[in-house]
Parts: C-alpha cells; structure tokens; sequence
C-alpha cells in the first residue's frame, strides 16, 4: 500500500514555506509529518469504522458517533502538534 499524494503534496508544501534556515526547516518537517499522521490515523480510523459497520449493522450509528468523536480528536492533535511547530519558528 503506498502513500497518498495528497500527503506528500502537503508535506512538500510546508518543506516549501521553510525560510532556509534549520529551525524553520525543523518547523516544516514536523508540521508536514503532523498531517502525515493525522491523515494515516483518520484512514485506519474510518477503514476499521467501516469494517466493524459491515460486520454489525444494528450499532451503525452509535460506531458513526464514536468515529466522528475520535476524528475530531485526531484533528484537534494534529492541529496543536502544526500550530507548536511553526510557533518554534519565532
């Protein structure tokens, strides 16, 4: 299974924004490997979601609201795990 280019775009385009100097390429390797992460865990999130859905369709709802839950948990870490890596840049 290879990687997606979506995440590869992204973590070239932070390594893009880096200023050249070692603390802001620093700052674009651990934003762009953030996304990369929080992207993987969304994906095995909603796969196993999926997979546990097909296998029990009584409790497709209550598996869809623990999986909306945990993404948005999933964000809010990646976001904060981008957002303290480029502060480290100032």
């Amino acid at each position: 299974m290879g990687m997606p280019i979506e995440f590869l775009n992204v973590f070239s385009s932070f390594l893009a924004q880096a200023d050249g100097t070692p603390k802001g390429l620093y700052a674009a390797i651990g934003a762009g490997l953030a996304a990369i992460g929080v992207g993987m865990g969304i994906g095995k999130l909603a796969a196993s979601s999926v997979e546990s859905m097909a296998r029990q369709p009584d409790s497709a709802k209550d598996i869809r609201g623990a999986m909306i839950l945990t993404a948005a948990f999933i964000e809010g870490v990646g976001l904060f795990a981008v957002v303290v890596a480029l502060l480290s840049t100032l």
